[in-house]
Protein backbone atom coordinates (compact mmCIF):
# COMPACT_ATOMS: atom_id res chain seq x y z
CA UNK A 1 0.00 0.00 0.00
CA UNK A 2 0.89 3.61 -1.16
CA UNK A 3 1.74 6.04 1.82
CA UNK A 4 2.40 9.53 0.44
CA UNK A 5 5.20 11.29 2.92
CA UNK A 6 4.64 14.66 3.47
CA UNK A 7 7.43 15.92 1.62
CA UNK A 8 5.15 14.10 -1.33
CA UNK A 9 2.02 15.73 0.11
CA UNK A 10 3.37 19.05 0.14
CA UNK A 11 5.56 18.90 -3.27
CA UNK A 12 1.87 17.93 -4.84
CA UNK A 13 0.07 20.71 -2.54
CA UNK A 14 2.76 23.38 -3.86
CA UNK A 15 2.38 22.11 -7.57
CA UNK A 16 -1.39 23.26 -7.06
CA UNK A 17 -0.46 26.98 -5.66
CA UNK A 18 1.67 27.44 -7.80
CA UNK A 19 0.51 29.95 -10.36
CA UNK A 20 2.93 30.65 -12.90
CA UNK A 21 2.99 34.39 -13.31
CA UNK A 22 4.99 35.81 -16.37
CA UNK A 23 4.60 39.11 -15.44
CA UNK A 24 6.38 41.20 -13.37
CA UNK A 25 4.90 42.67 -10.48
CA UNK A 26 4.81 46.31 -10.71
CA UNK A 27 6.06 48.21 -7.74
CA UNK A 28 3.51 50.39 -5.64
CA UNK A 29 0.86 48.64 -5.92
CA UNK A 30 -1.56 49.10 -2.50
CA UNK A 31 -1.19 45.13 -1.32
CA UNK A 32 1.65 43.77 0.89
CA UNK A 33 4.60 42.37 -1.41
CA UNK A 34 4.59 38.88 0.46
CA UNK A 35 0.73 38.30 -0.55
CA UNK A 36 1.20 39.67 -4.24
CA UNK A 37 4.26 37.42 -4.45
CA UNK A 38 2.07 34.41 -2.88
CA UNK A 39 -0.02 34.78 -4.82
CA UNK A 40 2.31 34.16 -7.63
CA UNK A 41 4.75 31.06 -6.55
CA UNK A 42 6.39 29.58 -8.87
CA UNK A 43 7.51 25.75 -8.78
CA UNK A 44 11.03 26.08 -7.48
CA UNK A 45 12.92 25.02 -10.76
CA UNK A 46 10.54 27.33 -12.92
CA UNK A 47 11.68 30.26 -10.64
CA UNK A 48 15.11 29.15 -11.11
CA UNK A 49 15.25 29.05 -14.29
CA UNK A 50 13.49 32.26 -14.70
CA UNK A 51 16.44 34.24 -12.49
CA UNK A 52 19.09 32.27 -14.06
CA UNK A 53 17.62 33.74 -17.75
CA UNK A 54 17.50 37.14 -16.06
CA UNK A 55 21.02 37.50 -15.07
CA UNK A 56 21.44 36.97 -19.00
CA UNK A 57 21.04 40.58 -19.34
CA UNK A 58 23.36 41.56 -16.48
CA UNK A 59 27.13 42.32 -16.99
CA UNK A 60 29.23 39.54 -17.00
CA UNK A 61 30.96 40.15 -13.61
CA UNK A 62 27.61 40.61 -11.98
CA UNK A 63 25.74 37.28 -13.60
CA UNK A 64 29.05 35.18 -12.81
CA UNK A 65 27.88 36.65 -8.50
CA UNK A 66 24.37 36.40 -8.89
CA UNK A 67 24.51 33.21 -10.68
CA UNK A 68 26.54 31.69 -8.15
CA UNK A 69 24.62 32.94 -5.06
CA UNK A 70 21.23 31.47 -6.84
CA UNK A 71 22.86 28.55 -7.16
CA UNK A 72 24.44 28.11 -3.64
CA UNK A 73 20.99 29.39 -1.95
CA UNK A 74 18.91 26.62 -4.05
CA UNK A 75 21.59 23.93 -3.14
CA UNK A 76 20.72 24.85 0.60
CA UNK A 77 17.39 25.10 0.68
CA UNK A 78 16.68 21.92 -1.35
CA UNK A 79 15.86 19.56 1.64
CA UNK A 80 14.12 21.75 3.31
CA UNK A 81 10.50 20.32 4.68
CA UNK A 82 8.89 22.79 6.64
CA UNK A 83 6.27 24.95 4.45
CA UNK A 84 6.49 27.94 5.82
CA UNK A 85 10.18 28.07 5.05
CA UNK A 86 9.53 26.57 1.57
CA UNK A 87 6.77 29.65 0.93
CA UNK A 88 9.18 32.41 2.11
CA UNK A 89 11.63 31.30 0.67
CA UNK A 90 9.75 30.94 -2.88
CA UNK A 91 8.17 34.07 -2.13
CA UNK A 92 11.73 36.01 -1.77
CA UNK A 93 12.69 35.16 -5.04
CA UNK A 94 9.79 35.64 -6.82
CA UNK A 95 9.81 39.62 -5.63
CA UNK A 96 13.79 39.48 -6.52
CA UNK A 97 12.99 38.41 -9.65
CA UNK A 98 10.19 40.67 -10.49
CA UNK A 99 12.48 43.71 -9.08
CA UNK A 100 14.99 42.28 -11.96
CA UNK A 101 12.29 42.44 -14.90
CA UNK A 102 10.72 45.39 -13.60
CA UNK A 103 14.18 47.04 -13.37
CA UNK A 104 16.13 45.58 -16.63
CA UNK A 105 12.66 47.45 -18.40
CA UNK A 106 14.06 51.04 -17.13
CA UNK A 107 16.80 52.78 -18.31
CA UNK A 108 19.72 52.08 -16.78
CA UNK A 109 19.09 48.75 -16.38
CA UNK A 110 19.18 46.59 -12.57
CA UNK A 111 20.55 48.97 -9.89
CA UNK A 112 19.55 47.23 -6.91
CA UNK A 113 17.77 48.62 -3.45
CA UNK A 114 18.23 49.18 -0.39
CA UNK A 115 17.29 47.22 2.46
CA UNK A 116 14.60 47.48 5.16
CA UNK A 117 15.41 48.45 7.99
CA UNK A 118 12.47 46.37 9.69
CA UNK A 119 14.08 43.33 7.54
CA UNK A 120 17.94 43.56 8.67
CA UNK A 121 16.19 43.99 12.16
CA UNK A 122 14.65 40.14 11.91
CA UNK A 123 17.86 38.89 10.26
CA UNK A 124 20.18 36.48 12.44
CA UNK A 125 23.97 37.90 12.46
CA UNK A 126 24.65 34.81 10.15
CA UNK A 127 22.55 36.88 7.14
CA UNK A 128 23.89 39.91 7.87
CA UNK A 129 27.45 38.36 7.33
CA UNK A 130 26.03 36.09 3.94
CA UNK A 131 24.43 39.42 3.10
CA UNK A 132 27.63 41.73 3.79
CA UNK A 133 30.10 38.90 1.90
CA UNK A 134 27.56 39.41 -0.74
CA UNK A 135 27.62 43.09 -0.67
CA UNK A 136 31.47 42.85 -1.09
CA UNK A 137 31.55 40.47 -3.95
CA UNK A 138 29.30 42.86 -5.99
CA UNK A 139 31.42 45.76 -4.99
CA UNK A 140 34.49 43.92 -5.98
CA UNK A 141 33.01 43.52 -9.32
CA UNK A 142 32.73 46.97 -9.90
CA UNK A 143 36.18 48.01 -8.04
CA UNK A 144 39.12 47.30 -6.27
CA UNK A 145 39.22 49.69 -3.36
CA UNK A 146 35.97 47.85 -1.75
CA UNK A 147 36.80 46.14 2.08
CA UNK A 148 37.71 42.77 2.10
CA UNK A 149 35.93 41.95 5.35
CA UNK A 150 33.19 43.89 7.41
CA UNK A 151 33.55 46.21 10.58
CA UNK A 152 35.07 44.89 13.69
CA UNK A 153 31.73 44.33 15.41
CA UNK A 154 29.74 42.85 12.50
CA UNK A 155 33.05 40.78 11.43
CA UNK A 156 32.64 39.58 15.47
CA UNK A 157 28.94 38.81 15.42
CA UNK A 158 29.64 36.57 12.01
CA UNK A 159 32.29 34.49 13.66
CA UNK A 160 29.91 34.07 16.90
CA UNK A 161 27.15 32.23 14.76
CA UNK A 162 29.77 30.93 12.98
CA UNK A 163 30.79 29.45 15.90
CA UNK A 164 27.56 28.21 17.35
CA UNK A 165 26.92 26.77 13.87
CA UNK A 166 30.53 24.39 14.22
CA UNK A 167 31.93 26.65 11.24
CA UNK A 168 34.47 29.12 10.71
CA UNK A 169 34.82 32.02 9.12
CA UNK A 170 37.24 33.20 6.65
CA UNK A 171 39.94 35.98 7.84
CA UNK A 172 41.51 38.00 5.05
CA UNK A 173 43.80 39.55 7.79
Amino acid sequence: MFRPTQSTLFRASLRQLASASNQPIPPGSEINAVKRTAATILPPVKLYRRIIRAHRKLDADMRAVGDNYVKDEFRRHKGIDNPLQIIGFLSSWKMYLDQLEVQQGQPGGFRGERLDAQLLEKMSDEQIYQIHELMTATQEAYSDKAQSHPPNQQREMAEKAAAEAGMSVKKND
